[in-house]
């Protein structure tokens, strides 16, 4: 079975072997047809902006860093009501990459071949072959997770089944706790 990879709408290949010594700076200003697929993508109402200001530039001996931040105004879906819920996304956005025969890209790996991860650490290094990146695909990646998965719209609220007075039934182990705690 192959994988077909699909592109980003909002793709911005970038040659690394050809970085400037300061970096290259990237923006990416999203038309309607790429925030069209942008609100497909990620299942949204619409996306009316999209903008991605971001700096490529070398990282270590043959790394490379993307760091920048990632603004959009989209439209969801109340999760309640499915009434339209408007949202503004502002994130940070930094990645670094690796070509994929690095010795510093295998570091994160154990000798059994397991991945060593800190989970309050900074995330490991992706790896690259060739020598493009896609700086584009990695702000919509973090554009993708800035967004709330539950919207609700001011003041929605999930309606009862109509009657309020009744209250769940006790579990047993709720019934247990709270025998012993009037014993205490």
């Amino acid at each position: 079975m192959k994988l077909v990879e699909t592109r980003s709408p909002v793709s911005f290949p970038v040659n690394v072997a050809r970085l400037p010594q300061k970096g290259m700076a990237v923006v990416v200003d999203a038309d309607a047809a790429q925030r069209a697929v942008l609100a497909e993508a990620h299942g949204l109402v619409s996306v009316e902006r999209y903008k991605a200001d971001l700096v490529v530039s070398k990282w270590k001996r043959n790394g490379v860093k993307v760091s920048g931040r990632v603004q959009a105004r989209i439209t969801q879906s109340c999760i309640v009501t499915l009434d339209p819920v408007e949202a503004t996304i502002d994130e940070d956005v930094e990645g670094v990459y690796l070509p994929e025969d690095s010795k510093l890209a295998r570091q994160g790996f154990n000798a059994a071949g397991e991945i060593l991860l800190d989970a309050d650490g900074p995330d490991s290094p992706e790896t690259f072959t060739g020598d493009t990146i896609d700086a584009g695909a990695l702000a919509e990646e973090f554009f993708g997770l800035a967004i709330d998965p539950y919207p609700r719209k001011t003041g929605a609220a999930v309606a009862s089944s109509g009657d309020g007075d009744i209250e769940p039934e006790e579990s047993e182990f709720q019934k247990k706790l709270r025998l012993i705690s009037k014993k205490l």
